[in-house]
Formats: C-alpha cells, sequence, structure tokens
C-alpha cells in the first residue's frame, strides 16, 4: 500500500469526501463513458458523483503520465490493461495528488455522472465462470444429490466453463427472457418455448492484465500482479434449460444468452487495504496441490468483500416500493481465491490476453440470507421468498430489475463501492420453433 490509500486523504471535489460515496479518493475506478459535451466514447476516473476526463486530463497538461500514455486511453480499457502494473501505480499516484484536497481544481475536466452515459468498460474477447463458493456447490448439489452434493473433483480443482464472450452487456442493458428446451420429470419429451425458472447469480468478475504467451503460465506467486482489476457480475441463469442441457458437458444456452457487468473496474490496488488471510480448510479437506500453493495468497489472497443483491418488481416500482434486499453474502468465505482460479486456468498453458474476463460463480454464504442466486434462496422454487408488497418469487418474472451492488469496509479504511449491476426482465423474443 501507499499514500494513494491513506484513509484521512480528501479531495477537492467535495462528493467524494462523503463517507457515503462509493467513489472516494482511495478508490479511483476505471471506465468508459461519453456524454452530452463529447459522444466519443473516452476512460475516465470516477470521482465521488463525477467523472475526470482522463483524456483531457492528458491533453490539459493536468496529469502526466508515461511516454505516449495518451494512446493507451481510447474507447476500451484494453490498451491500459497491458501496461507493466508498476507504471499503473505511479498514473494512480498522479491522479490522486492531483485530486487531492489542496491541489488545483480542475473542474474543467470534471463531468457530472448525472450526464454522462457508461458502457461497456473493456471489449471482453474470452470469458469463464468459475464454481468457487462452496457453500453454493454444496447447495445446488443437495437439491440433485442429497447423498453427495459435491463431486470428489471439487475440493482439488477450482472447477470452471468457457462462457459466451459477444452476449456480455452493461449495467442497465434490458435482458430478454430466453427460450430452449425444457423437460418436465412427467413429460416424455422435451418442448421448446420461454424458460419458467429465470434466475441471476451474484459474482465477482476479475480482468486479466498483460496475460501469458500460449504454453506458458502465470504461478499462483504472480497471479495478483496479473489482475488489473474487479467488477460485478449477474450470469444471468435459465434453470429449466439447464436442467435438461447440463449434462453430458456442462453449461451452454442457459448461460450465453445474456451475462451483465457493472462498467466500474475496481482496480487491484484499490483492493489492497481489503485484503485478509485464507480460511482454514475444514478438517479432513485436502491441501491444494503445490502449483496452488502459496504462503503469500494464504496470507492474503481473501478478499473482504460484501456482495449484496437487490429486487424489485414493476409493481414493486409502480407503486413506489423501494427494492427489495434478498441476499448480503461475504466474498472473503470462497473456497478458491481469484489467484488460484487464474493460476489454475493457465496451468495448461491457456494463453490469457489484456481484458479477459473471469467470474468467481456464484457467492453465497451459510447462511439463507447469504444465499446469491433464487436457486438457492426459493430451494428450487419450493420455498418462496415474500417481496415487501406480499408478491411471492420462486424465479423471476417479466418487469422484475435485479440489482447488484458490493463494497468493502475495514476498520480504520475508507469505505469504497463497486457501484451497480443492473438489468431488467423483458418478455421472450417470438418464438421460431
Amino acid at each position: 500500500m501507499n499514500e494513494t490509500h491513506d484513509p484521512m486523504l480528501e479531495s477537492w471535489v467535495e462528493s467524494a469526501n462523503d463517507p457515503a460515496t462509493e467513489f472516494p479518493i482511495q478508490n479511483l475506478p476505471f471506465g468508459v463513458f461519453t456524454h452530452r459535451r463529447n459522444e466519443s466514447p473516452r476512460v475516465g476516473i470516477a470521482i465521488g458523483d463525477q467523472i475526470l476526463d482522463v483524456v483531457e486530463s492528458l491533453a490539459q497538461g493536468y496529469i502526466r503520465g508515461w511516454p505516449e500514455a495518451q494512446r493507451y486511453f481510447g474507447s476500451r480499457l484494453n490498451p491500459l490493461m497491458a501496461v507493466d502494473p508498476d507504471q499503473l501505480e505511479s498514473f494512480r499516484s498522479e491522479v490522486s495528488a492531483m485530486l487531492a484536497r489542496g491541489s488545483a481544481r480542475r473542474d474543467d475536466v470534471l463531468v457530472p455522472m448525472s450526464d454522462a452515459t457508461m458502457l461497456m468498460p473493456v471489449d471482453v474477447g474470452d470469458y469463464t465462470d468459475f464454481y468457487a463458493s462452496i457453500h453454493h456447490a454444496t447447495n445446488v448439489g443437495s437439491m440433485f444429490r442429497p447423498d453427495n452434493p459435491l463431486l470428489p473433483n471439487y475440493k482439488y480443482v477450482p472447477i470452471g466453463y468457457h462462457g459466451r464472450a459477444s452476449s456480455i452487456v452493461v449495467s442497465g442493458t434490458p435482458i430478454t427472457r430466453p427460450s430452449g428446451q425444457t423437460k418436465a420429470a412427467e413429460q416424455e419429451s422435451p418442448s421448446f418455448g420461454p424458460s419458467r425458472m429465470l434466475d441471476y447469480e451474484s459474482e465477482l468478475g476479475f480482468f486479466v492484465g498483460r496475460g501469458n504467451a500460449l504454453g506458458n503460465t502465470i504461478p499462483v506467486d504472480e497471479a495478483r500482479r496479473q489482475i488489473f482489476g474487479f467488477c460485478l457480475v449477474n450470469d444471468w441463469s435459465a434453470r429449466d434449460i439447464q436442467a435438461w442441457e447440463y449434462q453430458p458437458l456442462g453449461p451452454f444456452l442457459a448461460k450465453n444468452f445474456a451475462t451483465t457487468v457493472s462498467p466500474w473496474v475496481i482496480t487491484s490496488s484499490a483492493l489492497e487495504p481489503f485484503r485478509a488471510g485464507v480460511p482454514a480448510r475444514p478438517d479432513g479437506d485436502p491441501d491444494p496441490l503445490p502449483y496452488l500453493r502459496s504462503s503469500e495468497d494464504e496470507a492474503s489472497g481473501a478478499l473482504d468483500i460484501t456482495m449484496e443483491v437487490y429486487l424489485s418488481s414493476k409493481r414493486m416500482r409502480d407503486d413506489g416500493y423501494e427494492p427489495a434486499l434478498v441476499s448480503r453474502a461475504p466474498f472473503s468465505g470462497m473456497y478458491w481465491t481469484v489467484a488460484q482460479m487464474l493460476a489454475h486456468h493457465t496451468s495448461n498453458g491457456c494463453n490469457m490476453r489484456p481484458g479477459d474476463l473471469l467470474a468467481s460463480g456464484t457467492v453465497s454464504g451459510r447462511n439463507e440470507s447469504e444465499r446469491g442466486c433464487l436457486l438457492e434462496a426459493t430451494w428450487r422454487g419450493t420455498k418462496p421468498i415474500t417481496l415487501p408488497n406480499r408478491e411471492e418469487r420462486r424465479f423471476l418474472e417479466d418487469g422484475d430489475d435485479v440489482t447488484m451492488r458490493a463494497h468493502c469496509e475495514a476498520p480504520g479504511r475508507r469505505r469504497i463501492g463497486f457501484g451497480e449491476c443492473s438489468g431488467t426482465i423483458l418478455s421472450s423474443a417470438p418464438s421460431r420453433q
């Protein structure tokens, strides 16, 4: 950690000093935006309720960066993600000093968030989703295999599957209810139609930085420096389609119709004050294999992040109800760390490129209030949840809005947030059976 993490540091952007803000000067996440004064996509940094226009700040000489830095701040973050982490840390320090209280005000390079449109921050070339919460895996396994919830490989292998990058969308994009093949137990053969068991999954995503060449690996000790930053991920899932198709090869059309990400990328540096020791594995659990073990990762590989999910129906919004908090789960209890996920992914020589997205899988805790999807929260629809206006939900209905948020808190540190990851369900598209 360095001077940018000082909890006493304040900004001349007054909204950044509000204890309730998600974006104090200690955060400084990157995003891509447009605004009415300039419609070309550009990189910005969130500060309070404002966006620092990085492109204009470089052009005006308010920040200098490194030689030819301006060409790294285009319409997506991918070029920036390939920059050496030490250079990025120096840039963070320069931006922090520019925004710190006592420095010259540069209001001409600020854009109110209310005037901006947030875009996809990254061109995602590849996307992999893991299954790293043992509580989620145990709950789901209990529904289908009560006598053997976890398969034998779970405690040895960070399980994942390759998702679809083309259907990743930024927060606020409407989600069309997918159609597909489903088969109820009483049916003799499957039918095709809209999913009746549409679900959300609350996840943490992380973007690869420089990456590795094909045939090389990223050792677990180096993985932290290979992660540029983090976002929120909603891995929308059609549970009835999934139940019919997932054997023998795993998730396919039940998952690839849409994945939502939050627009702000919280840098690895911003999360340094919120690292923690990895929880001890229960007695009898195997130690990770040597290529997944690291004393540094064991000491500080966990991230103290609180993940929240809010749900509102169309009727709730029409009647003035606030969104209902339906889950609050700690990310620190994950069975596998983000470094282990990245190291395992490359252990066979798989090459990673700047902007590749990896996600944790559903973040769930031990308690019922910490279940990060409706499949768990309603126990496969058998125990519906009740919303504040007395509506019930087993799975998502048309008009439902799901919003995910997350924050980090620690004694003596400024609270930082991740912004929102949200989407509203639209009715299914016309069927072509």
